[in-house]
């Protein structure tokens, strides 16, 4: 069924909006796969907040035009879903890497993260990004360490003495 130019131009705005926000992208060859597995597929995306599109090519380069996807404008060829991550940067790329692992007919053609259009086979290294809660307590467990090995080396001299004093009372009882 052929779209209208209003239809066409709500379908540009839509993903424009989207591209602008979003952290990463991710395109996918998808011809072979069926409707339940697309289906499973979108709602995935959906669980992991991760919007899903199927977009002619033509109207995908005018949406990503103007934004930090648009270095994905030549390689937007054959039949392609796009995936863009709303929350964090590798959101989109586990959903898709995860599905690609039980789906051989879902084939990554994109990759594209802050501007830079990324080989394919990158997407496991952006799938295996920490979410932003992740990288925090990361970041915190880093930053403790230290305090944590002062506070022990500080309270050792103490408990070197009790285990002695200890050491000394059970030699003298047993004596």
């Amino acid at each position: 069924m052929a779209l209208n130019i209003d239809q066409k131009k709500a379908i540009v705005s839509e993903v424009a909006e989207i591209a602008v926000s979003a952290h990463s992208a991710i395109a996918a060859e998808y011809s072979g796969l069926s409707v339940g597995q697309l289906t499973e597929l979108r709602s995935k995306a959906r669980e992991s907040g991760v919007y899903m599109r199927v977009v002619k090519n033509s109207l995908a380069k005018r949406a990503v035009e103007g934004t930090d996807f648009a270095c994905i404008s030549d390689a937007l060829v054959g039949h392609l879903i796009l995936a863009f991550s709303q929350e964090d940067p590798g959101s989109a790329a586990r959903v898709v890497a995860d599905f690609a692992k039980n789906n051989d007919r879902l084939v990554v053609k994109i990759v594209s993260i802050g501007g830079k259009l990324l080989a394919p086979d990158e997407i496991v290294r952006l799938a295996k990004m920490p979410t932003k809660d992740q990288a925090i307590s990361m970041l915190m467990s880093v930053m403790k360490a230290p305090i944590t090995k002062l506070v022990r080396t500080l309270a050792e001299p103490h408990g070197k003495l009790v285990r002695t004093v200890a050491a000394v009372r059970d030699q003298k009882q047993s004596a």
